[in-house]
């Protein structure tokens, strides 16, 4: 079992230096990246964390990186729509969210949400390694293989439900694919459903891009310009994803997960 643990405090070590080498990247503003690659870095920490909080009280933790989420979730929609209007060709468009970018980064790294994420993963490993005299450690492997099952199963429920909301779908996509990547030792998903999870998660992340971009065009009127195109590429993009989508329900049914919608009431 202390293998495992070991896993665990080596990878919550990595996040921890990938989150530091992210913010120095933003500060030197070295990168348009930098800005994701900190929020990948939160994403695949809460990943890690989900399963262990029956080891120890990890909510402290996980709400830090929960709030550094929440504040710089906003900031990346714009560094990702000032992208896509610089290559449309509106480098004015463009210019103006650039603008509001600078300020946002700095309220990034000065905010007391990424401070708190930072000292408290400089502590964690060490509660960590404490907890491993508990009882409840003995379980920790069996409880780590239900929870990514149980997200599966959730999943393949919801791949198999007619008009289930796309939005909500992309979020459960993401949310098996960095569980099964953070602790891949215990997955029992093959390396064809995984693959399915990547090219889903990509399509319905080009789509959900689209799709927000024309819904910012009614708080943004000189967005107009771009509203047919958008629309057009969001609904090819929806048409990629169902593709994928149709894939992964099969890839997951031959791992085992058969799941059937729900019976209409």
């Amino acid at each position: 079992m202390s293998r495992l643990v070991d896993s665990v405090i080596a990878s919550l070590i990595e996040q921890n230096i990938a989150l530091i080498h992210a913010r120095l990247r933003l500060e030197a503003g070295t990168d348009d990246e930098a800005l994701h690659d900190l929020r990948i870095g939160v994403r695949r920490l809460r990943s890690l964390l989900a399963p262990l909080r029956r080891i120890t009280d990890l909510s402290p933790l996980d709400d830090a990186a929960a709030a550094l989420g929440t504040l710089s979730a906003p900031v990346r929609d714009l560094e990702v729509l000032a992208g896509e209007l610089e290559k449309r060709g509106y480098p004015t468009l463009a210019s103006t969210r650039r603008a509001r970018l600078a300020h946002s980064y700095a309220a990034i790294l000065d905010s007391r949400e990424l401070e708190r994420l930072l000292t408290l993963l400089d502590v964690w490993p060490a509660e960590l390694r404490g907890a491993q005299s508990s009882a409840e450690l003995s379980r920790l492997k069996a409880g780590v293989r239900r929870r990514l099952r149980k997200q599966v199963k959730r999943l393949a429920r919801a791949l198999a439900t007619p008009d289930f909301d796309r939005h909500r779908l992309r979020l459960l996509v993401k949310r098996v694919r960095y569980a099964t990547e953070t602790y891949p030792q215990l997955s029992d998903l093959s390396k064809r459903s995984i693959a399915a999870l990547h090219a889903s998660q990509s399509a319905l992340g080009d789509w959900h891009d689209h799709f927000q971009w024309c819904a910012r065009i009614a708080s943004e009127p000189d967005l107009e310009p771009l509203r047919s195109l958008w629309q057009q590429r969001a609904d090819k993009a929806l048409a990629a994803a169902e593709d994928s989508l149709q894939k992964l329900a099969r890839a997951l049914k031959k791992d085992g997960y058969r799941a059937r919608a729900p019976s209409p009431n």
